[in-house]
């Protein structure tokens, strides 16, 4: 099985949980022996990357005893066995997210990367004013056809069966390299444009989704609620919609080291991790910690992450008078996920919509109980989680005082959801998405073969 995969994120480069899924997704295919050539929109410097090594366009690879590569072509480092069968593509791109709210728009002229500074809000981990819904009305958009443009040159020079596209931004390139070689498209929904924006969508986003979905030959949604969704709201067959979960690298998790200097030792911790915006439902968080804190005092509230709601969060928090109880740390990723789950007594993800939810896993697998909105996809997986309405924040609060105040409870959740937890592994997921593989192939017609 050969698969051409178009991805928008890949470890190092994460926004959010379609990285996380993609790096899981294509270890777990890989293990079963298919060949993947995973195309990236943007070209990762070797200085940034610890499972992968870029080759890039000007590479000279006879130097290193090898053939000459693709001018794009990114190679997982020898001894890589989870990642043997895959190969990696970058074409260079100006973006910085393909999502509006998650807090980085994208480059604009005379502004530098948050390194560079010049533009950048250290606060909202975003740049200033002009990077809101017009550059996500224009720019982002005419990115998206200058990735797809690129994506059929390169397939023009591959051979593979199937086509996998992730998430919208990717789903003209999907489109346009099924038209040009004729092979199978199926379109993999991590979310939509009414999980990120609700009610107010922007409709060139949703067109794209909605052209994606019905050109794909079958469609991939992470729960039965987006399943839906994309049913109702977009008008896709059922029948033509597998729901396939996402998983979890299981294993004992690493503990290690605490820098606790800001943390008595006595305080309980409270963990919001996930990007700062409208879907993560981050005001419920900051309500409900008010209300936490009425009845018990030592009890630090920690939102990890970025987005463009961060500064309105610290707001809220200072109005509601405990903004030396909520600390805000930032995007983090790698050890800094590890340490501050480590820190956690307790996590909470009130989201409003939330078409899987992968954090909530990678809590549990720090041993860490979990509260999680019952809008959620990762509820349908999960039994042994307390779940609320994200809107009920005097729900939201006694159950975190139930799990902080009362040992047993917090026992019986992380004992029991442990064993759940280990029934999500991205085997199962790759073998449900080779599945799909195979009903897609099988719809084309004997003379596309």
């Amino acid at each position: 099985m050969r698969i051409f995969m178009l991805g928008w994120e890949f470890p190092p480069f994460i926004s959010g949980g379609l990285g996380t899924a993609c790096y899981g997704l294509t270890r777990a295919l890989n293990r079963l022996g298919a060949s993947i050539d995973f195309v990236l929109p943007k070209a990762i410097g070797p200085e940034h990357t610890s499972h992968v090594r870029l080759l890039g366009p000007q590479t000279d690879t006879s130097a290193m005893g090898g053939p000459p590569a693709h001018p794009f072509a990114i190679e997982p480092p020898a001894g890589a066995d989870d990642l043997s069968h895959v190969s990696f593509h970058a074409v260079p791109s100006r973006m910085l997210s393909p999502y509006q709210s998650a807090g980085g728009a994208l480059r604009q002229q005379g502004q530098q990367d948050p390194d560079g500074l010049p533009g950048f809000d250290p606060v909202t981990r975003s740049f200033g004013p002009g990077t809101g819904s017009e550059d996500y009305d224009g720019d982002l958009l005419t990115e998206a056809q200058r990735f797809a443009a690129l994506c059929v040159d390169l397939a023009r020079a591959e051979q593979f069966d199937v086509i996998h596209a992730h998430d919208w931004m990717t789903f003209p390139a999907g489109l346009a390299v099924a038209r040009v070689t004729g092979r199978p498209l199926v379109v993999h929904v991590h979310s939509t444009e009414f999980d990120r924006s609700g009610e107010h969508i922007n409709q060139p986003v949703y067109d794209i989704e909605r052209r994606g979905m019905h050109g794909a030959l079958r469609v991939i949604c992470v729960s039965h609620l987006t399943r839906s969704l994309v049913h109702h709201r977009y008008g896709v067959d059922e029948g033509k919609i597998d729901v396939v979960y996402n998983g979890i690298d299981n294993g004992a998790a690493s503990a290690p080291e605490i820098d606790r200097s800001s943390i008595k030792r006595n305080d309980k911790i409270v963990l919001f991790l996930g990007r700062i915006t409208m879907q993560k439902g981050p005001e419920y968080f900051v309500h409900a910690a008010r209300k936490v804190l009425e009845k018990v005092d030592n009890v630090k509230f920690v939102m990890a992450g970025s987005g463009d709601m961060v500064r309105e969060v610290i707001e809220l928090a200072a109005r509601e008078g405990i903004g030396q109880r909520v600390l805000f740390t930032g995007f983090l990723r790698g050890k800094d996920v590890e340490r501050v789950f480590e820190l956690a007594d307790v996590y909470v993800m009130p989201s409003v919509s939330e078409p899987f939810g992968i954090a909530p896993l990678e809590a549990i697998r720090h041993d860490v109980p979990v509260i999680i909105s019952k809008t959620s996809g990762v509820a349908e997986v999960l039994t042994h989680a307390l779940k609320v309405d994200f809107w009920d924040v005097n729900d939201i609060a006694d159950k975190i005082i139930a799990v902080l105040r009362h040992p047993p409870l917090s026992s019986t959740l992380r004992a029991h959801a442990d064993i759940e937890v280990n029934r999500l592994t991205w085997d199962d997921a790759a073998a449900k998405c080779v599945n799909t593989y195979h009903q897609a192939m099988s719809m084309m017609p004997a003379w596309a073969g």
